[in-house]
């Protein structure tokens, strides 16, 4: 006879956050159209494994709804204020054996360019500070990816080292809550 009680629901809060341009939000069903024609895009996929169906789409929106669940921080679906389009998803990650917590963007092709991966990825590093509580935020990047290597420099992560992760040696970028604080003008006085 097994444990489980059908009905007994976790549940978490997943809060919203709003920048000047984007809106980071609790990623929802209705999501699934814009992520699956995000997921089949070669050139959003280059750096990820390639371009992925619909299915894995959804399970991507699963497993990214139940990090929230396990760890109380997650990636969010990332919302153009002006349009209301969804553009990406951005957040925070963690696994077994990563390197810490990281700040994760992914936004479609069709609105590179315009600065919403660094956008993005600096409210997620700001939510890690001041909610997570952590003293360090990471990026792990596929050291060919330079638009993200990019983004990394632009939000103040500096290459730390390389860490072999998901069957392939990738970059880990960082940046301590003493240095964010510095950047942002709120360090010690």
């Amino acid at each position: 006879m097994s444990d489980l009680v059908y009905g007994d629901v976790t549940t978490v809060a997943i809060p919203t956050v709003v920048t000047e341009r984007l809106t980071l939000r609790a990623i929802r069903a209705g999501d699934l159209d814009a992520s699956a024609a995000m997921w089949a895009d070669p050139k959003f996929m280059e750096y990820l494994g390639g371009p992925a169906d619909r299915q894995s789409a959804w399970r991507n929106i699963m497993q990214s709804l139940g990090h929230w669940a396990l760890w109380g921080y997650g990636l969010w679906t990332v919302v153009e204020n002006a349009t209301g389009d969804v553009v990406g998803r951005a957040g925070l990650w963690n696994e077994p054996g990563w390197p810490g917590v990281e700040a994760a963007w992914f936004i479609a092709s069709s609105r590179w360019g315009r600065g919403y991966a660094p956008e993005a990825a600096e409210a997620s590093i700001r939510f890690a500070f001041d909610n997570v509580g952590v003293d360090r935020v990471v990026s792990v990047i596929d050291a060919d990816n330079a638009k993200s290597v990019r983004v990394a420099g632009k939000v103040g992560e500096t290459r730390d080292h390389t860490e072999f992760l998901h069957g392939k040696h990738q970059v880990v970028y960082a940046i301590t809550r003493d240095e964010w604080e510095a950047a942002q003008g709120r360090g010690a006085t």
